[in-house]
């Protein structure tokens, strides 16, 4: 878990110590909390990227801010029709990668999730769990490859 940011790994040992119940009540306050990440109208972002998927129930947004030393933040649009686990881990992870560098969300593994959701739900609703991730990711690479192009690269 020592690839893996700080913030996240803090949010993943919450959850390891709860039980099936108490991670689900943690992961729907989460969902609730999720607008915290939304976008806001008076920040300028690095990258743009709003699209409907297959895997996944309505639109999502992944808005990217960038710092001067290149650390990324996470804003984040889920449509009305998203699932409760999709804007949980949505909240999870904007807070968990929030400050941290494009290269380091790219290059993390994925298998910390199921510490996270739990076995049960994990296998139920396993394609939604990664597809934020997946989303955050891309992101990423988007925003380097831009960086490179304009750097001459």
């Amino acid at each position: 878990m020592e690839d893996l940011p700080k913030s996240l790994r803090d949010i993943i040992s919450t959850f390891e110590v709860l039980g099936e119940e108490e991670r689900r009540e943690m992961l729907i306050a989460y969902s609730e909390a999720y607008s915290q990440f939304s976008p806001k109208e008076d920040e300028r972002y690095v990258l743009t990227d709003v699209r409907k998927d297959e895997e996944c129930t309505d639109t999502v947004g992944v808005y990217l801010l960038s710092d001067e030393e290149g650390k990324v933040y996470f804003r984040m649009h889920l449509g009305p029709h998203v699932q409760t686990l999709t804007k949980a881990m949505t909240s999870i992870l904007c807070q968990g990668l929030n400050g941290s560098f494009p290269q380091q969300i790219i290059e993390m593994p994925s298998t910390f999730i199921s510490k996270i959701v739990g076995g049960e739900l994990f296998r139920i609703r396993s394609q939604t769990v990664y597809y934020v991730l997946g989303r955050m990711k891309n992101a990423c690479k988007q925003l380097l490859n831009k960086n490179l192009a304009q750097n001459g690269h």
